[in-house]
């Protein structure tokens, strides 16, 4: 009798973990680091001669080119505070052509003491970036550190959208379209609206809201054959979610969601609600999701077509299964490497992978 109480201790670590664990780990795939000594690899681009473009949360964007890092000199001053730095990177469909550079970053611009989510683009002139076009600022400034978003996705039209987090002000702006945070936007790649956004209409809106109701957006991507928008955000404790985006939608947080509290407590007690949209996959407990991509390749055999997704909290890429639009099954892959941060399919049809206080890693499948 007197190692009941130990056995049931261990009952219920081993209940948490296999909670925590529930995704099994493939372990038919391996890595190369490609990029090493990377703190936190935000964002990540490959440049048309196959090098890459490296953003470090603490403000540094980084050129890789045949072993050798040098950092790329001229950005604007950097809010760096809690989930906030410098964000997302993506080179314009034509660059070639044209040139320009697309970032996500926070800075202090504007209105208010701390800063916000910020939009801009440049050009790369040899070793520093010049040009600079700040495109959308998110107001009014927060000292608070969390929801930044704030990921980048040009659509197969030439719209540009990125998400931008709530900012940790949950009851007030997310489901209020006249302000900005809490929402997917979608602007010309000059900045300027289009004129069939959702609310160019409506007095007081911000214009450039696509979709809204959105908690921290951190993951975006475009499907391969659809063409539509997918995104990922992270839930509070419980209730991350992926959601398909659609003109003028709204996605509920917090009015539904499948989480809690972090203490445990509740903040509603509904998951649906008439006028908003479902998410197709929702994850409890939280992964805290970051970085997301389809597999559009060859190189990966019948793990084409589906979903890979970032894990920050479980450190593992998850491998999403899709079947009619579906996740019908996920698998840990790169299993205890670190926190997942940002994954990209490069040129070479290979997915890399940024990991914090590791670098850039090529996914390999196989042993």
């Amino acid at each position: 009798m007197k190692f009941k109480p130990l056995i049931l201790t261990i009952i219920l670590i081993s209940t948490c973990t296999c909670a925590q664990d529930k995704n099994p780990v493939n372990k038919e795939n391996n890595h190369e680091v490609v990029v090493s000594d990377i703190a936190i690899p935000w964002g990540f681009t490959f440049l048309p001669d196959g090098s890459m473009l490296i953003n470090e949360k603490t403000g540094e964007v980084i050129h890789f080119k045949d072993g050798v890092k040098t950092e790329i000199l001229g950005l604007p001053d950097i809010y760096v505070r809690g989930q906030g730095g410098l964000m997302d990177i993506l080179l314009h469909p034509d660059y070639k052509n044209n040139g320009w550079v697309y970032f996500s970053y926070a800075s202090t611009s504007g209105k208010g003491d701390g800063g916000n989510t910020t939009i801009a683009r440049a050009k790369l002139d040899h070793k520093q970036f010049a040009s600079w076009e700040i495109l959308y600022k998110a107001s009014p400034n927060s000292s608070r550190g969390q929801h930044f978003g704030s990921r980048l996705v040009f659509d197969i039209e030439g719209y540009l959208y990125f998400t931008i987090g709530d900012r940790g002000n949950r009851d007030v702006n997310p489901q209020d379209i006249t302000r900005d945070c809490g929402k997917v936007y979608r602007i010309n790649d000059d900045g300027s609206i289009p004129q069939d956004n959702p609310f160019v209409g409506i007095s007081k809106a911000k214009k450039a809201i696509y979709s809204y109701g959105h908690r921290n957006p951190q993951g975006m991507t475009l499907h391969p054959v659809t063409n539509k928008i997918w995104t990922h955000e992270h839930g509070p404790k419980g209730g991350d979610e992926i959601n398909i985006i659609e003109k003028g939608k709204n996605y509920g947080w917090p009015i539904i969601s499948y989480g809690v509290n972090y203490s445990g407590t509740k903040f509603t007690d509904i998951t649906e609600k008439e006028g908003m949209e479902q998410p197709i996959h929702y994850w409890d407990p939280s992964i805290a999701p970051s970085g997301m991509v389809f597999i559009n390749s060859d190189k990966y055999g019948d793990w084409k077509g589906h979903l890979l997704v970032g894990s920050l909290k479980f450190q593992y890429l998850d491998l999403c299964t899709l079947k009619n639009g579906k996740v019908v099954k996920e698998e840990r892959l790169l299993d205890g490497l670190g926190r997942v941060r940002s994954v990209e399919q490069g040129p070479d049809g290979y997915i890399y992978v940024g990991i914090e206080n590791l670098g850039i890693v090529k996914l390999l499948r196989g042993k």
